[in-house]
């Protein structure tokens, strides 16, 4: 199993539309096959496992199903097309305010911002 890193890359700055943003982080660690590790300016470190990751997407269509799976438990997920677990296949950082991760399913149009990955962040105590 590879535990190479994705080399991320920058994109075009997006306007914060007045909303405060979230420091930046001060490291970013991708691995594909495992996660992202994330070092906050204020010295905590968190880790996004990638099925989290590709659970999580901020994306349209994926935060419809989340929200269909809590109204209705019996939803039925759509399926994969094969059994392989998901991976990162590559990332860009957008401006300075948020990382875009695509995902080996072909998933690509989420857009973590660093406000919404320290909203999702997963406790350490748990």
């Amino acid at each position: 199993m590879s535990h190479e890193p994705i080399q991320l890359h920058s994109s075009n700055p997006e306007p914060s539309y007045g909303r405060t943003p979230v420091a930046s982080p001060k490291h970013l660690d991708l691995r594909k096959n495992e996660g992202l590790t994330i070092e906050w300016p204020d010295g905590t470190t968190a880790f996004y496992p990638i099925d989290y990751l590709r659970k999580m997407s901020p994306s349209a269509d994926t935060k419809a199903l989340r929200e269909e799976m809590a109204k209705n438990p019996l939803t039925v997920l759509p399926g994969a097309p094969n059994k392989e677990p998901i991976t990162a296949v590559d990332a860009a950082l957008v401006g300075n305010y948020a990382i875009r991760i695509i995902f080996s399913d072909g998933h690509d149009t989420g857009i973590y911002s660093w406000e919404y990955l320290k909203e999702i962040e997963i406790s350490n105590d748990q």
